[in-house]
């Protein structure tokens, strides 16, 4: 009896999961195998019969092309046919060379050839002559011929290869002219910042004016010197007589400055500098 059982029939199948989960994985393997195993079979059956195919065109194109030697010896014989026609042509070849007609030299060359024949005389018997003007054209001709020869590019490249210097020439500076504005301002060693330091240290403020209550600006101008010293100074803007005699004699005291310069050259030029006057108890 247990030979007769079909163990993938659906009858056997539900027994087996007689109240179990059907939902559970195996139950629906065993239900979709009948499925898997029929594509499976008509997949191989399939494939089989493709090669059966592929093997009898395969036979039938091989015994078609044996039984049909005829095709083998007409293309021999087309290029032998072939053959003898191309040996016949280069045998009639010399025979249209000699029909061509003979190449005709332009007037030109020959020109050229007949003006290129040397002539061996004797040393009495040279006839040195002046040109004439066709003949002189004629070598113009032949001198632009040459330049022609050297093309557009060549030409191009030797007026590129000229080479072009510009040299700037700069004005001579004279010796003792104050310039109002130079390329290069002269400076105060430190900036800014380090002359009103100096200043603020040297300045003595006058008893007469500190008495009064005497306090401002007093604008100072002077000349720096090509050598960074200080040449002539004068009041640009007084305040008081006071305070203008005690910016002039520390004005006069400054250290060198770095001197300013015109055309790369040190020369005189002049400096304004506003020298402030406060006392230290004034509101």
């Amino acid at each position: 009896m247990a030979k007769d059982v079909d163990l993938s029939s659906k009858e056997w199948r539900d027994l087996i999961f007689e109240g179990k989960n059907k939902e559970f994985g195996a139950y629906q393997l065993r239900k979709a195998s009948d499925s898997r195993h029929n594509r499976a079979m008509i997949v191989i059956v399939v494939v089989i019969a493709i090669l059966f195919a592929l093997a009898f065109l395969v036979n039938t194109v091989i015994k078609s092309a044996e039984a049909r030697p005829e095709d083998t010896i007409e293309q021999a014989m087309a290029e032998m046919v072939t053959e003898t026609v191309e040996e016949e042509e280069i045998e009639e070849e010399p025979q249209r060379i000699e029909e061509q007609k003979p190449e005709v030299i332009k007037e030109e060359l020959l020109n050229t050839a007949k003006m290129t024949e040397v002539a061996i005389v004797q040393d009495d018997q040279v006839d040195e002559e002046m040109k004439s003007q066709d003949e002189l054209k004629e070598d113009d001709r032949a001198i632009g011929q040459v330049n022609e020869d050297r093309g557009v590019d060549d030409i191009i490249n030797a007026q590129e290869h000229k080479e072009v210097v510009v040299v700037e020439e700069k004005a001579p500076v004279e010796e003792n002219k104050v310039f109002e504005s130079v390329e290069q301002e002269p400076q105060f060693p430190g900036g800014v910042k380090a002359l009103y330091e100096w200043l603020g240290k040297n300045i003595n403020y006058p008893p007469i004016a500190a008495e009064n209550g005497v306090q401002g600006r007093v604008t100072v101008r002077f000349v720096v010197l090509k050598d960074g010293s200080i040449g002539e100074a004068k009041i640009l803007r007084s305040k008081d007589p006071e305070l203008d005699k005690e910016a002039l004699r520390v004005v006069k005291k400054l250290p060198k400055f770095i001197p300013g310069k015109q055309n790369g050259q040190a020369v005189n030029v002049w400096f304004t500098l506003p020298v402030v006057f406060q006392l230290q108890n004034a509101h």
